[in-house]
C-alpha cells in the first residue's frame, strides 16, 4: 500500500490559500510601514539627512562600540555663515533650497558610514563613529571644500560656506555634551573669520567660563557700588595749576581687591557691558566734579573733568542725549567735561562715528583724541575731525633726557599739532627735567606720575584743598 501525506488545508479549499496569501501580503505591508514609520521618525523632512534622534541613537551605537574597545566617535557640528540675511534677502523657499543642496553636499563629502543630521535651521551634524581627530578633520575640510562652489538658485546664485567645531567624544560623555563642546568650538571658528573648522579646546572653554563669570560679577559690581573713581591730575606746564583731572574706573572686588581696568574694561567691550560701564563713569565722574565745585575746601579749582569714551558710545544713538542728561542733572555747563576717544575708537571714521562727534561739539563738551601715535600715527585725519586736543601717548616722553635728539622730535610733533589748530597734553612725564624740556618747546599741559598718581575720590579731595600748583 502507498502511503500519501495528507493534504493540507489549503490544498483542499481553495480559500484558505487566497487567505493565507492575502495575511502574507498584509504582513509585509505592515512590516513595511513600521520600516517607513520608524524612518521618517529618524528623517529631517526637508533635506532627507538624519534628525536629531537620528543622531543620537548614532551616538549611542558608537559609545557602545566604543565600550568594546573601538575608538571614539568623532562630532562635526556647523553653521552656514550668512544663512539668516539670505533667507531675509532670497525668501524662504531659496533659503530652503540652499539646506537642501546644502545636505547633499555634505552627504558627498563623508564616508558610508558617517551620519549625516539636521538638528534645526541651518546647523548640521555629522557624527563619525570610531574616528581620531586627524581623520575627523580630513572629512571637515573635505565638508567645507564641497561647500565653497556657488549655489545655483535660478534667478541668481550664492555662495554659503560655514562655520565648523569638531569635538571628539570621551567617555563620560552625553551627547548634549558632545554636542555642547562642539558648539563652542563653532563660536570660535566664527569668532576667527568663518569658514574654518576649530577643534574643541578645553583651555579656551576655561577662558570662556571664566569671562562669563566676570561679566556676571562686574555687571553686579556696577549695580551694587563696587566700582570707583580714581583721579589723576592734567597741569598747565608754566603754572603747575590743575586745568583738569582723568577720571580712571577701578573695580573693588569683595574677595580679590582692587582691580586694574585692564583686567575687566576689555571683557566689558567683548560682552557688550562696556556701555553700561560707561554710563555709570560718565554719571559718576560729572556729580564728583559737582561736588568739588560746591565744596568750599576745593571750590577754588575750576578744572575739567576727563573721561574715557569707548567706540560703542560713539556708535550708539543714546550717548549724546546721556552726556547732556549728565551735564543737566548736575548743572554744569557744557565745557566742564572733555571726553577722551582713542584713535582706534574713531579711526573708523563712519556715518555714525561723525554724526556722534558732531552732535557732541555742538553740545559744546570738549573732545580729545586720547593716546595719540600709539597705533596709527595718522596726522592727516586731524583737521577733519572735531576735536580740540590731542594727548600725546607716553611712548614719546620716556626717551626724553636719554636721547639727544629726542626733543626735536617732539619740537616736530607739538608742530604739527598747533598747525592743525589743536591742543596737545602730554602723557607720561616723571621728572621736573622732562616737564621743563616739554615747556621749553612749547608744549602747554602734561600728564604724569612727576605731578600725581591716580588718587581714589578721598586722597585727590584733600589734595586739592591743601594745594594751588602741582607738584606740591
Amino acid at each position: 500500500m502507498t502511503s500519501t501525506a495528507p493534504d493540507s488545508p489549503a490544498h483542499l479549499d481553495p480559500r484558505l490559500g487566497k487567505l493565507e496569501r492575502h495575511i502574507q501580503a498584509l504582513m509585509q505591508e505592515l512590516h513595511q510601514a513600521r520600516y517607513e514609520q520608524r524612518r521618517e521618525a529618524l528623517t529631517d523632512t526637508l533635506t532627507g539627512v538624519g534628525n536629531r534622534t537620528a543622531l543620537v541613537n548614532a551616538f549611542q551605537e558608537a559609545q557602545v562600540a566604543a565600550a568594546r574597545g573601538a575608538p571614539q566617535p568623532a562630532l562635526l557640528l556647523l553653521n552656514l555663515d550668512g544663512f539668516n540675511a539670505l533667507k531675509k534677502s532670497a525668501g524662504h523657499a531659496a533659503a530652503d533650497q540652499v539646506l537642501v543642496t546644502v545636505a547633499m553636499r555634505i552627504r558627498s563629502a563623508v564616508r558610508e558610514n558617517d551620519v549625516v543630521t539636521r538638528l534645526g535651521g541651518d546647523e548640521f551634524a555629522v557624527l563619525l563613529p570610531a574616528t581620531p581627530q586627524a581623520r575627523a578633520t580630513a572629512v571637515g575640510n573635505r565638508i567645507l571644500a564641497a561647500l565653497e562652489p556657488n549655489i545655483d538658485l535660478g534667478n541668481n546664485t550664492v555662495r554659503c560656506g560655514a562655520s565648523m567645531g569638531l569635538r571628539i567624544a570621551e567617555p563620560h560623555h552625553t551627547v548634549e555634551d558632545l554636542l555642547q563642546e562642539a558648539d563652542f568650538a563653532v563660536d570660535e571658528s566664527k569668532s576667527e573669520g568663518r569658514n574654518k573648522l576649530k577643534v574643541f579646546d578645553p583651555a579656551t572653554l576655561h577662558a570662556r567660563q571664566l569671562q562669563r563669570q566676570i561679566v556676571g560679577e562686574l555687571r553686579e559690581a556696577i549695580r551694587s557700588e563696587q566700582l570707583v573713581l580714581f583721579f589723576q591730575p592734567i597741569v598747565e606746564l608754566a603754572t603747575g595749576k590743575i586745568e583738569g583731572c582723568e577720571a580712571l574706573v577701578r573695580w573693588d572686588h569683595p574677595v580679590h581687591g582692587l582691580i586694574m581696568p585692564d583686567h575687566f574694561i576689555p571683557v566689558a567691550a567683548a560682552t557688550g557691558l562696556i556701555a553700561e560701564l560707561g554710563r555709570w563713569v560718565l554719571r559718576t565722574a560729572v556729580r564728583q566734579l559737582r561736588h568739588w565745585r560746591d565744596n568750599p575746601a576745593t571750590a577754588q579749582h575750576t578744572f575739567s573733568m576727563r573721561i574715557n569714551v569707548s567706540a560703542a558710545d560713539l556708535q550708539s544713538l543714546e550717548f549724546v542725549d546721556d552726556v547732556s542728561e549728565a551735564l543737566a542733572e548736575e548743572s554744569l555747563p557744557p565745557e566742564s567735561l572733555v571726553l577722551e576717544l582713542t584713535e582706534s575708537a574713531i579711526i573708523q571714521n563712519n556715518e555714525l562715528d561723525r554724526y556722534t562727534l558732531a552732535s557732541l561739539h555742538r553740545l559744546g563738551v570738549g573732545l580729545e583724541i586720547d593716546d595719540f601715535g600709539a597705533g596709527y600715527s595718522s596726522m592727516g585725519y586731524l583737521r577733519k575731525l572735531p576735536v580740540d586736543r590731542v594727548k600725546v601717548d607716553r611712548q614719546f616722553v620716556k626717551d626724553l633726557g636719554k636721547d639727544p635728539s629726542q626733543l626735536s622730535f617732539l619740537a616736530a610733533i607739538q608742530e604739527v599739532i598747533r598747525s592743525c589748530g589743536l591742543e596737545g597734553i602730554w602723557e607720561g612725564i616723571e621728572s621736573a627735567e622732562q616737564a621743563e624740556a616739554l615747556r621749553s618747546i612749547g608744549c602747554t599741559s602734561g600728564q604724569g606720575y612727576y605731578f600725581g598718581k591716580p588718587l581714589p575720590e578721598a586722597d585727590f579731595t584733600e589734595q586739592l584743598s591743601r594745594q594751588q600748583t602741582w607738584p606740591a
